[in-house]
């Protein structure tokens, strides 16, 4: 799926930044609602039954106007029928979640240095996440910052689209997409505002 279009901006829903489950389901209406496409539902803190909710009440919700993507649970993206997995460096390796979800569905790799992204990009992964890009508040041990030098070099290595993550805000995207970036993934400054945020997030990216 070479060919495959990332939208610029990739919202990722972390169940852990909001102050309730409907807040999140609310966001994710908002984001759809402005034209996002793409989002992911991340959770680090809860059962697989909880997120399993999750996941059914968001693609109940958006569904049909967004993809969505799980990050770490292959199992859970069959369960919820969601359309593709995000997958870290200490989760299952890209090419055993292929065998899982098959084909069809969208498959992302996280990596964090130019020996990590040189692997993933001989995997079926669709798309390639770097970072952090700047420092981030959204992860309790983040990786070292890769800053957009880092980027650059990021580019170089891979012809699959290359997603931005870590610290990314209205002011720096731009710099980002112009380092090489097809996509910046996008929690913390989507929060306090999702509609408002994202619309202006989209203007800046263009």
């Amino acid at each position: 799926m070479l060919g495959m279009l990332v939208p610029r901006l990739y919202p990722i829903l972390d169940a852990d930044c909001f102050p309730d489950d409907n807040a999140m389901f609310a966001a994710a209406e908002e984001l759809a609602s402005v034209g996002c496409t793409l989002m992911q539902y991340r959770n680090k803190s809860r059962n697989a039954r909880q997120m399993l909710d999750h996941a059914r009440e968001l693609k109940r919700r958006v569904g049909g106007r967004v993809k969505l993507i799980m990050n770490d649970r292959a199992d859970l993206c069959l369960a919820a029928d969601f359309d593709g997995v995000h997958v870290g460096q200490d989760d299952l390796s890209a090419d055993s979640v292929r065998r899982i979800i098959g084909p069809n569905r969208w498959l992302g790799v996280s990596t964090h240095n130019p020996e990590q992204l040189g692997e993933a990009d001989k995997t079926s992964a669709d798309y390639l996440a770097i970072g952090p890009v700047f420092a981030t508040s959204s992860k309790a041990n983040p990786d070292p910052i890769v800053g957009l030098e880092g980027l650059r070099r990021a580019r170089e290595l891979t012809r699959k689209p290359l997603v931005a993550i870590g610290g990314i805000t209205r002011e720096n995207a731009r710099s980002v997409i112009d380092a090489g970036a097809d996509s910046v993934a996008v929690i913390s400054d989507l929060l306090r505002d999702p509609r408002k945020s994202s619309e202006e997030f989209l203007r800046v990216l263009g």
